[in-house]
């Protein structure tokens, strides 16, 4: 534990001075901005998806075609601070603009919050914890799981605010524990989870430092920490993300993937020099007993350890549930990390390890990022030729694609059409229980709304063949219920899957667009086509008839 004079922010000797530090963080977090300010449609698995989601909450009021699709129904869910934030950013700029401000606030909110937690733990600023920098681009971030990733940081800053407040007063330590819990809970119910692994671990260290036997007061002043998070089940009585609870699935295959997501991003051999770099920099620092790790460290090593085995793969329906709690642990773990800069040479050292550190982390993501604009910007043009209004269905071409890194981009592209064109996407997020956005009934049976992985080429294909009213799943009768069909995960010059029903429209490296050919309308002898009418879109005549 701190001493008196180290709780009172004293600068150890030898080390940056709080400016020098608040100046390399205000740098550092500038660099690590760069792949996001370059790229308005920021190329992450899920980010297309939950962006357009917001587009629809800032603009449902006032676009009627999107009103006529969707709806929104607002409820308790524990998934909702990007739905809270990024809308109001719309009503002063552009929806790409308020997404890649969004982003950008997880990186200053999560290192920011590592370094008050090595504050907390130590009790005076250190340079040290920036070291994580290069950790903002991970394999979770990739995935695009934007509320979550948001929620670490507030876990962190609200462990800090624990640890900070654990020798005073205990009604101010209680209540704004209460009030991290509640934020916690509308920014993701993982995040909860995250800061009470954190709490469990730092109070277990506590009563281990504190001599003596474990009285009845020791116990119940250990238990009580734990008081504030009671706040969650009620919130969780209210929400209907209760409903999703017996949807679990356990797997050991995959736990060390989610140790990796930490580290990795799109190349091995970058993952593999960065932590050369970092072993050999902490062997050099040991060798010379400048580098210490917290005791708290170890506890919370050892929590979150048992926590990650025992956690499900999918849980409240919601996937890689165990895989992302790693990346929250990792934040907390360098914040426990201090380095002994007493000489200005090591100083100078460390800075130069960091710059090139993070500047190998973001030039590797600058540089797939900038590979990728290339069939983004396609995607995004294509969406061009989809008229206003219309219903986008989204197939694999193979569905076995989707997982690496450089398709994920493409996974959730279509919902581009929600944003430019005021579409119906069967894969926007409408998962009730977790989004607020829903689809109206009159399309609720031709959208997915169980988050599951769109038609396969060969399902698509039959579907042709199921007749109205035996239809079961949202693809059958695609004909007469689309008007367009993104095809993804091709390759170059794929033949048309079907010559009579479909007209390409676009092609791009890793998708085609096509247009549905709408069946000729029948025909008597005493009545004359009217070529005017024929003319008329599809989307036009749904909305006429909404009308009605």
């Amino acid at each position: 534990m701190a001493t008196k004079t180290q709780k009172r922010g004293a600068l150890r000797p030898g080390d940056f001075s709080p400016r020098a530090i608040a100046a390399l963080f205000v740098l550092l977090s500038i660099v690590a901005a760069v792949p996001v300010l370059t790229h308005p449609l920021v190329p992450l698995g899920d980010y297309a998806n939950h962006l357009a989601r917001m587009h629809v909450i800032s603009t449902i009021g006032s676009d009627p075609l999107l009103a006529r699709f969707y709806e929104i129904e607002w409820a308790v869910i524990p998934n909702l601070i990007m739905d809270l934030v990024v809308p109001v950013l719309e009503r002063f700029m552009n929806i790409y603009a308020a997404g890649q401000i969004f982003v950008i606030s997880i990186f200053v909110l999560t290192l920011s919050g590592t370094l008050v937690l090595n504050r907390a733990l130590y009790g005076y600023w250190s340079a040290m914890p920036l070291i994580s920098f290069p950790l903002l681009y991970n394999g979770v971030l990739l995935v695009g799981v934007m509320n979550y990733l948001f929620g670490v940081g507030v876990a962190l800053w609200a462990l800090a605010s624990w640890i900070g407040l654990r020798e005073r007063a205990w009604p101010l330590r209680y209540f704004m524990s209460l009030l991290f819990v509640l934020l916690l809970f509308f920014c993701h119910l993982f995040a909860v989870g995250v800061y009470g692994v954190g709490l469990l671990a730092f109070e277990m260290y506590r009563q281990w430092q504190t001599p003596g036997k474990l009285t009845t007061r020791r116990y119940l002043e250990f238990m009580s920490a734990g008081l504030p998070f009671l706040v969650v089940l009620p919130l969780l009585y209210l929400s209907p993300t209760l409903q999703l609870v017996s949807t679990i699935s356990w797997e050991a295959d995959g736990k060390v993937d989610g140790i990796k997501l930490v580290f990795e991003t799109y190349y091995d051999l970058i993952a593999i020099i960065l932590a050369a770099i970092v072993v050999a920099a902490g062997l050099w620092a040991m060798r010379y007993r400048v580098l210490h790790f917290h005791r708290f460290g170890w506890f919370l090593l050892a929590v979150g350890g048992v926590v990650y085995l025992a956690m499900p793969r999918v849980i409240f329906a919601t996937y890689l549930a165990d895989q992302r709690l790693p990346i929250g642990l990792a934040f907390m773990v360098a914040a426990c990390l201090h380095l002994e800069l007493t000489r200005k040479a090591v100083r100078q050292a460390f800075a130069a390890v960091l710059f090139v550190l993070l500047a190998i982390r973001v030039a590797e993501v600058e540089i797939v990022w900038r590979q990728l604009s290339g069939g983004t910007l396609e995607f995004r043009n294509s969406v061009n030729e989809i008229a206003r209004g219309s219903r986008v269905l989204v197939v694999y071409a193979d569905a076995s694609a989707g997982e690496a890194g450089r398709d994920l981009p493409y996974i959730h592209a279509a919902c581009l059409a929600m944003i430019e064109k005021s579409s119906l996407v069967t894969t926007a997020f409408t998962v009730e229980g977790k989004q607020i956005l829903q689809t109206r009934n009159k399309y609720s049976k031709i959208v997915d709304t169980d988050d599951g992985t769109p038609p396969s080429l060969g399902q698509f294909i039959l579907a042709t063949e199921v007749e109205a009213d035996e239809a079961d799943n949202y693809w059958d009768n695609w004909p007469t219920n689309f008007d367009y069909v993104y095809l993804l995960f091709t390759e170059p010059g794929a033949v048309n899957p079907d010559t009579e029903r479909l007209e390409l429209v676009k092609e791009g490296p890793r998708f085609q667009l096509y247009k549905v050919i709408r069946p000729a309308p029948d025909k008597t002898p005493d009545t004359k086509p009217d070529a005017d009418k024929q003319k008329v879109d599809q989307p036009k005549k749904d909305q006429e008839e909404d009308e009605e």
